[in-house]
């Protein structure tokens, strides 16, 4: 399962202010996610950002420029509210690479849904987090179980 730009989005999944001191190697996921960034500005990939409840988590963390990006706030774990999904379909890409937080939550529910609508998931492992380790370690066991690549952010870069 090799990526292709001209196939692929990159999914930013609420790499929030107010997780910053909560999220364990927070400093890891955003220096991760800005290069992701980078590549997808530099090679033309679509990227979607959510933001879980931004009226009480904050935005998109002053790191991370996503003006770029489509930025939807959400209120459910997934990204795939209906908003997203419209949006991740009219790029008619068929490979997603999810990034952000939290690994067992977020990140692993729009992992699902995106393997349920047939979707080829890469999850930059270097760029995913939660609040406890053993959360991450476990979500990106079980979604490599259920069929997404567990790859890394430079990996990602240089495919």
């Amino acid at each position: 399962k090799r990526l292709a730009k001209g196939n692929t989005i990159f999914l930013l999944c609420d790499i929030q202010e107010k997780f910053v001191p909560v999220i364990d190697k927070m400093s890891q996921v955003i220096a991760s996610a800005k290069g992701l960034l980078a590549t997808a500005d530099a090679m033309n990939i679509p990227v979607i950002a959510t933001e879980q409840y931004p009226k009480a988590l904050g935005h998109t963390v002053k790191d991370l420029d996503v003006t770029k990006a489509q930025v939807f706030a959400k209120t459910l774990f997934s990204m795939c509210t209906p908003e997203v999904l419209e949006a991740i379909l009219a790029t008619k890409r068929k490979s997603a690479v999810i990034f952000g937080v939290e690994a067992h939550v977020c990140v692993q529910q729009t992992t699902m849904d995106l393997l349920e609508r047939g979707f080829e998931v890469h999850i930059a492992a270097d760029a995913v987090s939660s609040q406890r380790p053993d959360e991450a370690s476990f979500a990106l066991a079980r979604l490599e179980a259920a069929g997404a690549v567990i790859t890394t952010s430079e990996r990602v870069m240089f495919e």
